[in-house]
């Protein structure tokens, strides 16, 4: 499913909400998740999953053009981790 997607089918399940307040919604949504996580928190949908970040270490690369070895900085990640139902749900047929 692409973000319009995810769009049309709130304003389907929601016809008192105007597509642009629909729109604000999700906007907010995914707002606020990338936030907390910028602030090195965690977000858990309770059924769904929890997102989180991860330090990857320092380490040495390689450019797959030239071979050259390179430095690859310290970095955080996003994280996910799927809920139990989430996992049921995957794994129940």
């Amino acid at each position: 499913m692409i973000r319009s997607e995810l769009l049309t089918a709130l304003a389907q399940d929601n016809p008192e909400l105007r597509t642009d307040e629909v729109e604000q919604v999700v906007d907010i949504f995914f707002e606020e998740i990338a936030q907390r996580l910028a602030e090195g928190g965690r977000v858990e949908l309770r059924g769904f999953g929890a997102f989180s970040t991860r330090q990857r270490e320092a380490r040495k690369g390689r450019n797959p053009r030239t071979g050259d070895s390179v430095d690859v900085p310290a970095k955080r990640v996003p994280y996910f981790k799927p809920g139990k139902d989430m996992r049921r749900r995957l794994n129940s047929d």
